[in-house]
């Protein structure tokens, strides 16, 4: 069973926070914040849809100049998240350059800056072809903290005290569509692109009285049967609870937002957390609104995740990454330091 997300840091634990979702069978990633994106390839990030920015500090959202550079003169849109005033600061970024010559390439990249406030999204477009002026924005309510409904997964997130507003985000796929290969075989039914159709079908809930096409190719022509999608569904699929990412960073440790992670992170796969500062720097952290190892392995356990992955330290540990590491699972596992 082969998982649809495959996470990566963008750094090591003590570089720019960030990380870099791939989705499988879709040729396309997921970012989650912007900091220094040179570790990552042009390709890479042409293949990226989705942005979401947890908060616009420079090590959060630096990179959104090389993002910017690389996609300019490709038909291509990016859809970018964040917390207010993230509309603002998306338009004063693409103001700082001259677009005098814009209109002579021949694509349109467009920017879909969504600025989660309060029980509300609102949608702004901006364009290479209009000199990336503001357009029209659009506000649809926030219904159940929910920013993207794919038919293969969902993103939401939780506003979290940075001392400034500051997102949580968690990636969840729907279900896992499992295609049982020997059942394939045992019908004479052939692989091909008509899996990928089913299981979209499978995800969207189409009606399982629903005829669905089976089509191959034999000697260049198109062959095909007709089944009813439920027959499918119970004959060649197994369906299992799907992945879930969980990615938190640049908070505060208080009651209202442990309360707020843990609710997001629950039952997480993988929770990938911010553990800027030793648990003996605890009142540092407080000042500086970070979370501590103790406290981050904490909140995994209260969570119920799988596996809980550290990342942010602070510079102040070089050479100590191993400690901040030990303390998280410390925690996490509930087992006494020392």
């Amino acid at each position: 069973m082969k998982p649809l997300f495959h996470p990566r840091l963008i750094h090591d634990p003590f570089g720019d926070p960030g990380l870099y979702v791939s989705l499988l069978f879709e040729r396309r990633g997921l970012l989650f914040d912007m900091g220094d994106l040179q570790p990552l390839s042009a390709r890479t990030l042409l293949k990226t849809s989705h942005a979401f920015i947890t908060h616009a500090h420079m090590d959060h959202f630096i990179g959104f100049d090389r993002m910017l550079r690389i996609c300019l003169g490709r038909e291509k849109a990016l859809h970018l998240f964040g917390p207010p005033p993230i509309t603002n600061q998306v338009s004063h970024k693409l103001s700082a350059y001259t677009w005098n010559l814009v209109e002579n390439y021949p694509a349109d990249f467009h920017v879909l800056v969504t600025e989660v406030d309060e029980g509300e999204l609102k949608t702004t477009r901006f364009r290479s072809r209009a000199a990336f002026r503001r357009e029209e924005t659009t506000v649809i309510p926030l219904a159940d903290r929910l920013l993207v409904d794919e038919p293969a997964f969902r993103v939401r997130c939780v506003r979290l005290d940075h001392k400034i507003p500051c997102l949580g985000y968690t990636l969840e796929e729907k279900a896992h569509v499992n295609i049982l290969k020997n059942r394939l075989e045992e019908e004479g039914l052939p692989v091909g692109p008509w899996l990928k159709e089913l299981k979209e079908a499978i995800l969207r809930e189409a009606p399982e009285e629903a005829p669905f096409r089976i089509w191959w190719k034999e000697e260049g022509r198109i062959e095909e049967r007709w089944r009813p999608l439920g027959e499918l569904k119970r004959e060649l699929v197994l369906i299992v609870p799907g992945q879930k990412i969980t990615y938190v960073t640049d908070v505060v440790y208080h009651p209202e937002n442990a309360r707020k992670i843990i609710d997001l992170a629950r039952g997480s796969d993988t929770l990938f957390i911010e553990s800027s500062f030793l648990q003996e720097d605890a009142a540092r952290a407080a000042e500086k609104y970070h979370l501590t190892t103790e406290q981050a392995g904490c909140l995994a356990r209260e969570a119920g995740v799988k596996e809980v992955i550290p990342f942010h330290f602070s510079a102040k540990y070089n050479g100590e990454g191993e400690r901040i590491f030990r303390e998280v699972q410390t925690a996490f596992k509930g087992e006494r330091a020392g």
